[in-house]
């Protein structure tokens, strides 16, 4: 089953909420759309299940153009962040709803509603109501309604947004593999490239209505096409500073500079935007080819095993996250190693030019 966007835009009046997007998404494994609050990604599924019509473009799925299919008529399924369950019919009927509704029989209800909370350890609950279950229990119930149906496509709009933090790690361990046998087209939404990462599979990024690249998510996090996606990327935000490379060697400012190696070596001479993400920028030196330098701290924030200190070069705010507890005074000077061999070069269209 294999979803498709070719050249597909959505404009509400004089707004552009999508600009022309052409993706593949792959048939197997998980989808990821990753983008922060407003980039699109809600609006980007709508397109997909036919909730909304694409103002230009086509949607193809399983190499049929659906573009003007209303969902009513597509087999979709869409889990929201929110719980949306019926409170007034037990777990059983809030999973089995969608099967009544396409006149399954009862024993084929019972079957695929059986099999379906048997694996999401939802059985011992099916006569319960949502108000009586836990935040969990309730999104699993809707995670179990997604499932029964055996849709050709799941849409995930941000479906652990609202659980604590254990439940998001336990459902990010078992999402994949509830769907790895299915046969349909996974989508998941998040603002978390963490989470993408953990996931795996494939991401599209998204950056204020732009798709600005899509494939394998460790090859899109490690080799972003351009500054925005590596800015979609990284959280805290990744650092990013004009460098100018003379002669073979890189000048961030009169005191810091360090020389090219390895692929930015047949760079030419002229002006860059170096991008480092904040782990690359830490405490004591991680690499051999790292750079110090002097920063005024701005703001300290201690996180149990890590620091994330915002600190000042130049006018310029930095972020560094390291391991372990490093307690610094605002206004004090701190030193700092940036890892170089780490470091993404763009040139001034924001395309990579090496990383």
């Amino acid at each position: 089953m294999t979803l498709a966007l070719k050249n597909v835009s959505k404009r509400v009046g004089v707004e552009t909420h999508i600009y022309s997007a052409t993706v593949e998404f792959e048939s197997r494994g998980f989808n990821i759309l990753l983008g922060t609050t407003l980039a699109g990604k809600t609006t980007l599924m709508q397109l997909m299940a036919g909730i909304e019509k694409p103002t230009t473009g086509e949607v193809w799925f399983d190499g049929r153009n659906v573009t003007g299919v209303p969902v009513q008529k597509r087999n979709v399924s869409k889990v929201h962040q929110q719980f949306i369950n019926y409170p007034n019919l037990t777990v059983f009927e809030n999973i089995a709803s969608p099967l009544r509704v396409a006149r399954l029989s009862g024993a084929e209800i019972q079957n695929r509603v059986g099999r379906v909370a048997e694996l999401l350890r939802l059985s011992p609950l099916l006569s319960r109501r949502p108000s009586e279950l836990s935040g969990g229990q309730q999104q699993r119930m809707a995670l179990a309604r997604a499932l029964v149906k055996d849709a050709d496509l799941v849409l995930l709009d941000e479906p652990l947004a609202n659980l604590d933090y254990k439940l998001r790690e336990e459902f990010r361990d078992e999402l994949p593999r509830l769907f790895e046998d299915r046969g349909c087209t996974v989508i998941y939404a998040t603002s978390e490239p963490a989470e993408a990462l953990l996931l795996g599979g494939h991401t599209a990024t998204l950056h204020a209505g732009h798709v600005t690249q899509f494939g394998p998510t460790a090859e899109v996090y490690r080799h972003p096409a351009n500054l925005r996606t590596a800015r979609v990327f990284s959280d805290p935000p990744i650092n990013t500073a004009t460098v100018i490379k003379k002669g073979g060697r890189f000048a961030l400012n009169e005191r810091v500079g360090w020389d090219a190696n390895g692929d930015t070596q047949s760079m030419p001479d002229g002006t860059y935007v170096v991008g480092v993400r904040p782990h690359h920028v830490t405490r004591t030196e991680q690499a051999a080819r790292s750079v110090a330098v002097e920063g005024n701290v701005l703001v300290t924030e201690l996180s149990g095993s890590e620091s994330v200190v915002h600190f000042d070069i130049d006018g310029q705010t930095w972020i560094s996250q390291s391991h372990g507890i490093h307690a610094l005074k605002i206004g004090e000077s701190a030193r700092f190693h940036i890892d170089i061999g780490r470091s993404m070069f763009f040139d001034l269209d924001d395309n990579l030019v090496a990383a």
